[in-house]
Formats: structure tokens, C-alpha cells, sequence
């Protein structure tokens, strides 16, 4: 490995991949990312893949349309088929409240320039006839929204850094962080024969995903953010008949069909085990089977293939924490995006990679800052599924 890196990337998520990849397009190639096991180990490659532009704040959607904009270039660029399908998210409410919430964000939506819809459970029903309607109040739809399938983004993003000479390290454990006043001097890396290899460097993104916060205390910094499991599951393949991702604001359900034909879909828990765990149960499939033939009453015959689990990395105020902290210089965050780090890692990475090769001040980056947990400007999303 390199003895000495301008930068040194902690995860090789999309996340990690897409600001490795930026920074050396904008001519900072001497970065060196690590992660302590194989590319896609983590949520980036354990997610639904949705991507979609419908959020609750003004930032989260205009990220979302260039983001998107960007999947949809995704395949060209880096010459590797993502499967993007462009079909919509319908969104459901069953209640006043989720009613209320859906309404005020559709107006934010389409004041952005989204094709947002507000809808009743009828013109709902016209989109996905075999839906079933007990409880729905109203929904939204956008139809530029869509689902991808997310190996291939890690891979073409891991590819294409390494080509413009970004150094990628799996299976590779940070050790440590030497850090001298606020200044950081070195990180120490063990690999999986058990070799400690030093690196030299000023700069560290902690972009370590739902292991972010024990990066940070390597360097003293507390992190509030926590993960939380969430599982998904995968049926047989069916003829097409699918093609928005529904999702329930309510119960957190949502669910898609592939481009092979398996419905792909997931729901929230709130009693999961503490810390990272990525085992199945069978809790979630009693739950979620309920929940989702109580939607779609035709799919209670299918047969489920496989379920797998990830982890969410969750901030008390469901945002995520990004940039720079008071406490280390260039020492810059990149984690707390919930369950949707991986549909706004090309725009992020893309904004970070300027950050710190360019030295622009964002202002996103102020309102995300870590800073804000202790002040009590706690920021809110109301568009969160699971």
C-alpha cells in the first residue's frame, strides 16, 4: 500500500467510491480508500435500490433531480448496465396526518420542477390496478422516480477511481488515527493477513456508512448517528405488471418489481437488535408478508427466494452529517443518510470531492454539520421510509 496519500477515504461504499472517483476527476489522485471487507459488503449492497426526487425539504429534492440526472448518465459514463427503470414512486396515505405531510411536500416538489401529483386512492388505483384501497386516503406520484440495481454503481465507480489511479483496499481495517493537536498525521490500517501499515496523511472521509461513529472516536470525535437493521426480501420472478415502487408513509412498506420480475420490497421495525446486525428473522417476513398482500392482495400465493438484512445509519433528526468538525481539521463526514445514502451518494460525492479539492464553502454543508446535535437545530424529513 502507499506510505503517503493527500487523502484517505474510510469505506468503500458508494458513498466512499463516488468521492474517491470525484476527487480524482478533479485531479487529487493520490487517495487511498479502505474497507475492512469486500465491495458491496455493506448497505450499498444490501438496499433496494430506489432512487427518487420526493422528499419533504427543499435540499434533499433538488440533490435528488441532479442525482437522478446523474443515474440516468451512470450507464454511458462508466460504460456498466444499472438497470435503471424510470417507473415512478406512488406514495400512500392512511391517515390525515401522512395526508397532510404528502400534501405539503408534493407543493415543495413541483415548485422545484418535479412532476409531483397528488392523487386520490382512485386515480392511485389507475396506476397500479391490482392495488387494494382499504385505509388509503390520497397519494403522490412522481413518475421520474425510479429503481436501479445497485452492484453495479459500487463497481462502476471502483473501476473507474482506480483507473484515474485511486488506490482501493478491501479487506483492510483502520487501526487507528494519529492525530497531533487538531492536525491528523497518520492512519494505520491492518490488513487481513494481520499487517499494520502506516499512512501518512492531513486528510480523512469518514464515509464508513453505520460503522461511521467507530471511526470517529479513533480520532475523538463523538458521532450521535446508530444503525438500525432493515430487511428486504425477494420472490420468484412474475411476468411484468409493476412499474412504480410503491411505498406506504404509514407502516414504512414499499416495494418494486425487478427488471428479472421479483417483487423487491421491504418495511419498517422498531424493535431490532442494538448495534450492527445484519441477520435475518423471521419476525420481519410475518410482518411484511401481512402488510404487503394487505396491499396487493394477488401476491399472497407468491413464493418469497431469499431475504437479507443491512443496516440504516440513523441520526436523531433523520439527516445526515456531512463535512468538516470543529474538533480535527479536514477530518470530513459523510454518514447518518438513514436508508437513502446510496440513491444521493453521486451528487454528495461529487459536492464533497469539490469541497476539499476546490476548497468551495457549501452552504448544505453548514446546515448538515455536526455541530447542530449539541446546539439543538435539529433539522426534519418527513418523507422516511421504514
Amino acid at each position: 500500500m502507499r506510505d503517503h496519500a493527500d487523502v484517505v477515504v474510510v469505506g468503500a461504499g458508494i458513498m466512499g467510491l463516488s468521492i474517491a472517483y470525484q476527487l480524482a476527476r478533479l485531479g487529487v489522485t493520490n487517495v487511498t480508500v479502505v474497507d475492512k471487507s469486500y465491495l458491496c459488503s455493506g448497505a450499498s449492497g444490501r438496499n433496494g435500490g430506489g432512487i427518487r426526487a420526493q422528499w419533504s425539504s427543499e435540499a434533499n429534492v433538488r440533490l435528488m433531480q441532479e442525482s437522478i440526472r446523474m443515474c440516468r448518465d451512470f450507464a454511458s459514463e462508466f460504460k456498466i448496465n444499472v438497470w435503471l427503470r424510470q417507473g415512478g414512486y406512488l406514495f400512500l396515505a392512511r391517515s390525515e396526518d401522512k395526508r397532510r405531510a404528502l400534501e405539503e411536500s408534493s407543493k415543495l416538489q413541483r415548485t422545484c420542477g418535479l412532476s409531483t401529483r397528488m392523487l386520490t386512492p382512485r386515480e392511485a388505483q389507475k396506476i397500479v390496478p391490482e392495488l387494494a384501497l382499504d385505509g388509503v386516503v390520497a397519494a403522490t406520484f412522481n413518475p421520474d422516480d425510479g429503481v436501479v440495481f445497485p452492484w453495479p454503481f459500487v463497481w462502476g465507480f471502483a473501476q473507474a477511481a482506480t483507473r484515474l489511479g485511486v488506490e482501493i483496499a478491501t479487506f483492510t481495517q483502520v487501526a487507528g488515527v494519529e492525530v497531533r493537536g487538531t492536525t491528523i498525521e497518520s492512519v494505520s490500517v491492518r490488513s487481513a493477513t494481520g499487517e499494520v501499515h502506516c499512512i501518512k496523511t492531513h486528510k480523512v472521509v469518514n464515509a464508513a456508512g453505520a460503522w461511521s461513529p467507530e471511526i470517529a472516536k479513533l480520532v475523538g470525535v463523538e458521532l450521535p448517528n446508530k444503525p438500525h437493521r432493515h430487511e428486504i426480501c425477494s420472490t420468484e420472478p412474475l411476468k411484468p405488471w409493476l412499474r412504480p415502487l410503491v411505498a406506504d408513509l404509514g407502516s414504512g412498506l414499499y416495494f418494486s418489481q425487478s427488471t428479472r420480475g421479483e417483487i423487491v420490497g421491504g418495511i419498517g421495525q422498531e424493535r431490532v437488535p442494538d448495534g450492527i446486525d445484519q441477520e435475518s428473522s423471521f419476525a420481519f417476513l410475518g410482518l411484511y408478508a401481512r402488510a404487503l398482500v394487505s396491499a396487493c392482495p394477488i401476491l399472497g400465493d407468491v413464493k418469497v427466494l431469499r431475504q437479507w438484512s443491512g443496516c440504516y445509519d440513523v441520526t436523531p433528526d433523520a439527516n445526515p452529517i456531512v463535512g468538516g468538525v470543529d474538533a480535527v481539521e479536514h477530518f470530513y463526514q459523510a454518514s447518518g443518510f438513514m436508508g437513502h445514502g446510496f440513491m444521493m451518494a453521486p451528487v454528495i460525492g461529487k459536492l464533497i470531492a469539490e469541497h476539499i479539492a476546490n476548497h468551495t464553502h457549501l452552504p448544505m454543508f453548514d446546515r448538515w454539520n455536526l455541530r447542530r446535535f449539541k446546539e439543538g437545530k435539529l433539522l426534519s424529513e418527513a418523507m422516511i421510509i421504514g
